[in-house]
């Protein structure tokens, strides 16, 4: 059953904060994703050198 009187203009204006905050909170963890993600595939500046092992025979 739904409710008798219902004003849709007014429910649409009381969530309006809250789809505000969930629409920003998506934003900024979809701009902290491309951050992290080009972050992590970024080429480093210098190049590791391979560890030299030498023999101790």
């Amino acid at each position: 059953m739904s409710a008798p009187d219902t004003n849709v203009e007014k429910q649409a204006r009381n969530h309006r904060p809250s789809l505000i905050g969930i629409a920003l909170a998506l934003i900024i963890a979809g701009v902290a994703a491309v951050f992290f993600i080009g972050w992590d595939a970024a080429p480093d500046g210098e190049q590791a050198a391979p560890a030299l092992v030498e023999d101790s025979q």
